[in-house]
This record gives structure tokens, C-alpha cells and sequence, in this order.
């Protein structure tokens, strides 16, 4: 339906009078990132499908926050002064919140790995209402399914670490209460440990030594997929079985 929703929203018919329609792209990573770069890719793809072409039937104006939240706001706002007709929040939470806080009018389209109800973004699922739709795909909400899945695959451990970024508090939140119940059910002790920059995950990872931590579970957050290929070297230097929300991890 969001794509539908996409589809009528950006008809050419809607645009008789603005012949080359402008898109804002809202992202919380950097082109330079490979997972950003996926999304980017399959995202041209649905509209060269839809018969807009980049350059020559439709203009993207893109907003990179590189992995800082703050700066979301900002970014949506200069979208929302640049008229855009749509604007696109792809990849998690913060940057559909900043949409949203941003305006009430222009159509926005997002991706999130959280109920955006639960959000604030929406009024229910069936029906979104306001100026915003999208899909989730409900990670955080999964948390403690990996958590029971992971400890399948190790039985005897007695301690679980949790690395989320303090950043995303609404992500942070959700996942934890998740991992929470599954830790408390599983009978394991679990300690959370915060990263929000690369030498934050490096001290995350020498508490969990410290802890003695026999599994990991690496938070959804998308600031983890920018950071992966260090997260990865990190568990496997220390030999601490991990798992994770996204395949792009699993393939590092």
C-alpha cells in the first residue's frame, strides 16, 4: 500500500504544472555506506519502474546525516523550505520522526524497524492517517527472538550483552524491554552497553569482557550496519558468539 501510496503520490498527471517533480531523500547514514548505497539503488529502480528517471523526469534532493541524529531535524526542515513534493525518510526511526516533526502537509513515505505507532508517526496501521505511510519490518519488537534464537546455539552461557545506541532512545527502549523478558525467561543476566561512536564500541566490548559475557546481541540501530565490519572483528577477536538484526552483518 505504501508503494501504491507512492505511485499515485508522485503521478505525472499530479505535476502537470511542475513537469520535473522534486523528491527529498531524508537518511540517517552517508552515500558512502554500502547498505545505503543498496537502499538507494533499489529505491531509482522503483521509480525508473514507475517511469521516472533521475536527472531527466524527476530531481532527488538528498539529506545525509551520517550516522548523527541531531542533525536530522535540520535536514528535514531545509526539504520541507526546498518544497520538495515528497519526501522519503528511509532506513530507521529518527529520520521518519524528523519527517514528521518537520511538516504536516508534504507526503511522506517511510521505512522503520519499529511499530510506528507505538512511534507517534501514525494513527494505526490500517490507517496511517495524516501525511505519512510506509512499512516496517518490526526489528526491535524481534529482539528477544534472537536472543532465544542465539541461546539455542549456546545453551550454557549465563551472561548476555546488549549493544544499543543511546541515540535512538525509541529503538533502544523497544528492543531492551524485549531482550529484557526473553533474558528473564531464558534465566540469563544481561548487561546493556551503550555505543554511539566507533571508540564507544570499542569500549562496549572490554565491559563485556569484563562481564564475562557468553553471547552478544548487536542492536538494530542502522549506526551498527555503518559500523559492522569493526563490530564483527570486535566478537570474533574475542570469541563471543553474536547475532544480529540485518543480513548485511551476517555477510561481514
Amino acid at each position: 500500500m505504501a508503494l501504491l501510496g507512492t505511485a499515485a503520490a508522485l503521478s505525472p498527471a499530479a505535476y502537470a504544472q511542475h513537469p520535473v517533480p522534486v523528491i527529498g531523500y531524508l537518511s540517517d547514514g552517508s552515500l558512502e555506506s554500502d547498505d545505503v548505497a543498496a537502499r538507494l539503488t533499489a529505491f531509482r529502480q522503483g521509480l525508473n519502474e514507475l517511469g521516472y528517471v533521475e536527472g531527466q523526469s524527476v530531481v532527488i534532493e538528498y539529506r545525509w546525516a551520517e550516522s548523527q541524529y541531531d542533525r536530522l531535524a535540520g535536514l528535514a526542515a531545509d526539504l520541507v523550505r526546498r518544497q520538495v513534493a515528497v519526501i522519503a525518510a528511509i532506513g530507521g526511526a529518527p529520520q521518519a520522526v524528523a519527517a514528521k516533526a518537520a511538516t504536516a502537509t508534504i507526503p511522506i513515505v517511510f521505512t522503520v524497524g519499529l511499530d510506528p505507532v507505538l512511534l507517534g508517526i501514525v494513527a494505526s496501521l490500517n490507517r496511517p492517517g495524516g501525511n505519512i505511510t510506509g512499512v516496517t519490518t518490526l526489528t526491535a519488537e524481534l529482539a528477544g527472538k534472537r536472543l532465544n534464537l542465539l541461546h539455542e546455539l549456546v545453551p550454557t552461557a549465563a551472561v548476555v550483552a546488549v549493544l544499543v545506541n543511546p541515540t535512538n532512545p525509541a529503538a533502544t527502549e523497544a528492543e531492551t524491554r524485549s531482550l529484557q523478558d526473553a533474558a528473564r525467561s531464558l534465566g540469563l543476566q544481561m548487561h546493556v552497553l551503550e555505543a554511539s561512536n566507533e571508540s564507544e564500541i570499542d569500549a562496549a566490548f572490554r565491559t563485556l569482557v569484563e562481564f564475562r559475557a557468553g553471547e552478544l546481541v548487536v542492536g538494530a540501530d542502522p549506526f551498527f550496519n555503518s559500523r559492522r565490519d569493526q563490530i564483527v572483528a570486535l566478537a570474533a577477536r574475542h570469541t563471543v558468539p553474536a547475532i544480529y538484526a540485518w543480513r548485511e552483518r551476517l555477510a561481514a
